[in-house]
Formats: C-alpha cells, sequence, structure tokens
C-alpha cells in the first residue's frame, strides 16, 4: 500500500487530525514553558501521567482519563508546593519519585492487560479511537482559549514577575491555572510521542523559535508552525512504506529544526540588533 491508500484509511486520518491538535497546542504552550523555566515540570507533569494511567486501569479500565486526571491533580500540587521558582525543581522531584513508585504499585494490582498503560509511555498514534479524538478536540479547545484569555498577564507574569506582582497580577493563580493547562497538554501529547518523548514537542519547538524571533506573537507562531511540520511529518514519513514508528521522525524533525535554529539564530540575532541601532541613530538625528 501506498501513503495515498493509507491516507484513506480511518486510523490515518486520525492520527494526522490528533497530531495537528496536538502540535497547535504544545506550539502555543512551549514558549511559556521556555520563558518560565518549566522544563522539568514537562518532564514531571509527563511522567506522572504514566501513574494517573495506571490508577485510571485500576479503578475504571479507562487509562486516558485516569492520566488527565493525575496530571491535573499534580499540576495543582506542583503549583501549591514549588510556588517559588526556586524551591520548583525540588518539589517536582519530591512528587515526581512518590508518583512514580504509586504508579508502579497500582500497576501491580492491574490483572489486565497493560498495554494502554504502557502506551502512555511510548505513545500509539495510529490507535486513536473515535472517542479519544473527540476528547482531544475538547481539550485542545479548552487550552487554546484558556491561553487566549490569560495571554496578556501570562506574559507580563513570565516577563517579569516581580513587576507583575506589584502591579496586582495574581501571578500565583496564573502559575498554577498555567501548570494544569500545560499538564493537559502532555498529557495529550503522550498520546502522540509518549511521556518519555514529550519534550520533543512541548519543548524542542519553541526553544527552536525563541532563536528565531524575539517578538512573543512570532516566536508563538514559529514555535506552532515547526511543531505541526515535525508532527504531521513524522506520521507521513512512518505511513511511506517504513516499519519505523512515528515517535522516531517526529522528534528526529523536532531536534533537525531546533539545530538549524541553532546555527541560524546568531546571524538573524545580529541582524536585528543592527537594524535597532540604526533606528536608533535615525532617531537621535
Amino acid at each position: 500500500m501506498g501513503l495515498s491508500d493509507y491516507l484513506q484509511l480511518p486510523f490515518a486520518q486520525h492520527a494526522l487530525i490528533a497530531g495537528t491538535l496536538i502540535a497547535i497546542i504544545c506550539g502555543v504552550i512551549g514558549p511559556f514553558v521556555i520563558a518560565r523555566q518549566m522544563a522539568f515540570a514537562v518532564h514531571g507533569a509527563a511522567e506522572l501521567s504514566f501513574t494517573g494511567a495506571a490508577a485510571g486501569l485500576v479503578i475504571a479500565d479507562n487509562p486516558v482519563a485516569g492520566a488527565l486526571i493525575g496530571s491535573v491533580v499534580v499540576a495543582g500540587l506542583i503549583g501549591v508546593l514549588g510556588e517559588r521558582p526556586r524551591e520548583r525543581d525540588s518539589a517536582i522531584g519530591v512528587v515526581l519519585a512518590a508518583g512514580l513508585g504509586l504508579g508502579v504499585f497500582l500497576l501491580s494490582r492491574y490483572h489486565g492487560f497493560a498495554t494502554a498503560a504502557t502506551n502512555i509511555l511510548f505513545g500509539n498514534i495510529f490507535g486513536v479511537s473515535n472517542g479519544s479524538l473527540l476528547l482531544l478536540v475538547g481539550l485542545a479547545a479548552v487550552v487554546l482559549v484558556s491561553m487566549a484569555t490569560i495571554y496578556r498577564p501570562l506574559l507580563f507574569a513570565s516577563v517579569d514577575p516581580d513587576l507583575a506582582r506589584a502591579r496586582g497580577v495574581p501571578t500565583r493563580l496564573l502559575g498554577i491555572v498555567f501548570l494544569v493547562l500545560l499538564a493537559v497538554t502532555v498529557t495529550e501529547a503522550a498520546q502522540i510521542v509518549g511521556t518519555l518523548l514529550v519534550l520533543s514537542l512541548a519543548i524542542t519547538p519553541a526553544a527552536a523559535s525563541q532563536r528565531l524571533a524575539a517578538a512573543p506573537l512570532v516566536v508563538t507562531g514559529i514555535s506552532v508552525s515547526i511543531a505541526l511540520v515535525a508532527t504531521d511529518g513524522g506520521i507521513l514519513i512512518s505511513l511511506s512504506g517504513t516499519s519505523v514508528p512515528p515517535t522516531v521522525f517526529v522528534t528526529a524533525l523536532s531536534f533537525g529544526f531546533y539545530l538549524m535554529a541553532r546555527l541560524a539564530g546568531p546571524p538573524l540575532a545580529r541582524r536585528r540588533r543592527d537594524r535597532l541601532a540604526i533606528a536608533r541613530g535615525q532617531a537621535r538625528g
């Protein structure tokens, strides 16, 4: 079968739709993860979605719902325990260690097939059902609307938290809301690349985009574009007659864009500085 034949099948269509949704929300939320120095929080939320998935299997035989609920609970704990930036990493480490231990225990109590839980670790983009796709659409809408609502105050709090706090911006509440949105995003992304490789979508496109631009909206646009090309491109390459899982191509493309941004970033930065210097000189003249 060729690529055009595969694209007529529901599993491939579902994979591309799910990949597009996840790429968009990861591209939107990623620049804030970089700005707020929360890469470890992404890792923690990703790993602990496995604990929620194991709990969902044991309690209701529903790993996706369990992963979502578990990641939101963990986000709240991290937000409360790690309010101060210097305390955040240690709080995440403590919660991560306890949560992973609990996940292993819960999985040992499950006597059915644990494939659904391990899929949260490694991803299963070609197994997205109609119900899962509808859930992804709803979650993506919630995340995007929420981010649009808090975008300006969150940007202010991310760039200068002390000044934002002095101006009356509810930085603690914004931090917790952002962590919850991040947890939901990470749990969605885990269905594509798995929790072990979720950084390739939640962080790498944003890290690359910040080397190519300075304006926040431009950074977000580039981040979304890179995430889309990496995700959908990885899925299409995997469908093109290869037995290699799409996760490999998604992460490889994402990392490739990052390397190119590392090379192109310094010349672009110098060009921006030169233009700014010329503009300042003309203004003084």
